[in-house]
């Protein structure tokens, strides 16, 4: 099971590379791209599976979910934003700067959390 958790955790890394990577290189004139809409569905997948693996007791693992309820609620928020934005890409209408950023800025938020908060 280890290696499963393991898989899971390099996948939820990969999305979040495709999220803030895209908005990183799109900073000067902001827009977002599809990629990032699949990075944020890859986190949430990945995510809840990591969740729903923490109660195994071969990983023994301890489980905030403070913390991972705030994480939910921001890769939604996240997902929901980057679906919006790459609809309007689609159509040809303009990405504003804020919703832009907001995927980006979010997905980084949430890159923090998971890395400074114990």
């Amino acid at each position: 099971m280890t290696i499963v958790f393991s898989i899971l955790v390099f996948l939820h890394i990969v999305g979040a590379a495709m999220i803030v990577g895209y908005w990183i290189a799109t900073i000067k004139e902001p827009t977002v791209h599809p990629r990032q809409r699949d990075g944020a569905f890859l986190q949430l997948l990945t995510g809840v599976a990591m969740m729903g693996m923490i109660t195994i007791p071969e990983l023994n693992m301890h489980a905030n979910y403070f913390k991972l309820g705030i994480k939910f609620a921001i890769g939604v928020a996240v997902a929901v934003l980057a679906v919006i934005g790459s609809r309007k890409v689609k159509k040809g209408e303009p990405v504003s700067t804020g919703l832009a950023h907001g995927v980006g800025g979010l997905a980084l938020l949430n890159v923090a959390i998971a890395t400074l908060w114990n």
